[in-house]
Formats: structure tokens, C-alpha cells, sequence
């Protein structure tokens, strides 16, 4: 880090550490059992990322973005994906005021810091398509009017995987828009008997309270983007994405802004483990929820059962780990 000596970069990463451990154990009050889950949604969070949530109904998907906009004072915003939404629904519209003889524009429910696209695979893919823009640009373009989304800003997309009837699946290009994808799974036996327990007395939603301010929020963002990253962690990460290119078991391997993401997000591991720089395991513990869903298997492969997680497991394997990469 040019901008910060040794010493004052592990101090810096132990802060960062410490305001992580605070917001993860702060949703964990509501969203309980998913500690791992918890963990990988705020490191896309500060890595500025979008998180697409792969799972079934009724595990905590909607619960678990409310309580990450309670924990960081963010606006928070839902929406219900449906075959008759149209794109101005999310993006927003100019109306005419008559009053001031102008088109005056009304942004629409994506302006908030956490937009939770429900069922996104229910909508068109027209309408899936207003979301391209501004999950790659932070800003929507109406009548040539460029209008930014307010900083930080995430969707946070949620699917059914088993009801497919009626939906339209998010092209690759859609796909690739997000950082990560991660499944909540139901929680472990003592964590639902606690859930049901706690049920009329526990912490809700409403009564959770924040533990990172916006402005505090952007200086955290800013310094995990800053971290050190040694040569060889590069060459490593490199040679990860570029072994999914060949693949024989892959129709379409991961693409550099693959790699981006994953050094994004390991930066951010790195610091929430309270370190200035980065280790090797910091992109294998990432590669998966990172890389997985920005491949797509060979039929064959698919007959076999095998996932785009599975081929990222095996290239982990067989890639070369470098030694003392980190420091």
C-alpha cells in the first residue's frame, strides 16, 4: 500500500477487521446459523459487488439483505420480479410537470444502497435488461440523462432454482454482472431450534441497530482496494481463470473481468481477517462463489453431473500454489 507505511497498514487492517467482525455478528443476531453466508455477502458488499442468491424459498434471502442495510445505515429497497414488469418500474420515469412546463425524471425503486431484485428470473428479459446498466455503470441512463445511484450500491438477486416453470434464466451477460453467487441452505438443527425459540422475543429486523455509518462504509471500501498484493499472488490468480479458458469440461471459461472480481474480493477477505496483504488463500476460499457461475458446462460434462463448482474445485487442485506469495 503506497499510501500507508507497514505498521500503519496493519493497524488500518486491524480496525477494518474489527468493523467486520462487528457488522457480520450484527446480522447474525437475525440471520442466525449462516455465519459463512453472512461473511461472503458483506465481503461483496465492501468489494463493492453485486450477489446473486441462488436457493428456495423461506431461508433468509430478503431477512439477510434487510439486516446488512440495518447494520451500515443504508436505504434499502424490494423488488417483485414479475412477467408484467416493465423496465421503467425499476429504472424510473420523466413526467411532464405542467407546472413547470418540463419533464421532470422520478427515479425508480433501484436508487437506494441495497436494491433486492426478488425472483429476478420471474421478470422478462427485457426488463432483466434495465438492471445491466446500472449493475455495471452505478447509474441509469433516461432520455439521455445520465442519473448515478448513491454509493455504496448492491443488488442483491434472489431465485427459485426448483420451480423453473415461467421464468426466463439470466443470460451470461447478465450473469456476469454479479461479483458472487451463493446458496443460503437451511440451517443446521440447533440454529432452527434457537430460531423457533426465539422467535416472539428475539432481536427483529426493525430493532437492529447500525453499526457502520455510509461515509465510514466508503473509507472501508476504499482502503481494501488499496491493499498489497504481491507478483506472484497475481501470476496465481491469473493462471486460476486462465486454466477454466481450456478446459475440457467447460464450453465457456472465466473472462478477465473474472479475474478483477476475484482480486477484489480477496483484497477484502484479506483485510477482514485483519491483514494488509494477500494469501494464497484468500483467492482459493473465494474462487468458487466468484468464478462458478460465470462458466457454462459441456453437455457431457453436465450428463456426468459435474458443476461449474466442481471444475473450479479441480483447477484449484491442479494449479501450482506459490509459496510466501503474500507478504
Amino acid at each position: 500500500m503506497s499510501e500507508h507505511t507497514g505498521t500503519e497498514a496493519d493497524a488500518l487492517a486491524g480496525r477494518f477487521a474489527q468493523l467486520f467482525a462487528a457488522l457480520a455478528g450484527n446480522v447474525e443476531r437475525v440471520v442466525r446459523g449462516k455465519r459463512d453466508k453472512i461473511e461472503l455477502a458483506l465481503i461483496c458488499l465492501l468489494a463493492e459487488g453485486h450477489l446473486l442468491v441462488e436457493d428456495v424459498p423461506g431461508v433468509g434471502k430478503t431477512t439477510l439483505a434487510r439486516a446488512m442495510a440495518a447494520s451500515v445505515e443504508a436505504q434499502w429497497t424490494r423488488i417483485q420480479f414479475t412477467p408484467d414488469l416493465l423496465p421503467s418500474d425499476i429504472t424510473g420515469v420523466s413526467i411532464f410537470n405542467q407546472g413547470t412546463n418540463a419533464f421532470e425524471f422520478h427515479p425508480g425503486p433501484i436508487f437506494a444502497n441495497l436494491a433486492v431484485a426478488d425472483e429476478i428470473n420471474r421478470g422478462s428479459p427485457k426488463t432483466q435488461s434495465a438492471l445491466l446498466e446500472v449493475m455495471e455503470e452505478r447509474r441509469v441512463t433516461v432520455e439521455g440523462v445520465p442519473h448515478p445511484v448513491p454509493r455504496p450500491f448492491m443488488v442483491i438477486a434472489t431465485q427459485n432454482p426448483v420451480d423453473m416453470d415461467g421464468t426466463y434464466p439470466l443470460p451470461e451477460a447478465q450473469l456476469d454482472r454479479f461479483l458472487m453467487r451463493i446458496s443460503m441452505g437451511y440451517p443446521d438443527h440447533r440454529a432452527e431450534v434457537a430460531l423457533l425459540a426465539g422467535a416472539p422475543t428475539g432481536v427483529t429486523l426493525d430493532q437492529l441497530p447500525p453499526v457502520l455509518g455510509g461515509e465510514d462504509l466508503a473509507r472501508a471500501i476504499d482502503f481494501a482496494q488499496r491493499l498489497h498484493v504481491a507478483a506472484p499472488l497475481h501470476d496465481y490468480l491469473v493462471r486460476v481463470v486462465a486454466a477454466t479458458r481450456d478446459h475440457p469440461e467447460l464450453r465457456l471459461g472465466a473472462s478477465p473481468r473474472a479475474g478483477l472480481a476475484l482480486l477484489r474480493t480477496a483484497r477484502v477477505r484479506a483485510a477482514a481477517a485483519g491483514r494488509s496483504y494477500l494469501v494464497p488463500e484468500d483467492v482459493k476460499a473465494l474462487a468458487v462463489p466468484v468464478i462458478a457461475h460465470r462458466l457454462i458446462v459441456t453437455p457431457e460434462a453436465e450428463l456426468r453431473g459435474r458443476t461449474g463448482a466442481d471444475v473450479v474445485g479441480a483447477v484449484l487442485q491442479n494449479v501450482p500454489t506459490p509459496q510466501a506469495a503474500g507478504v
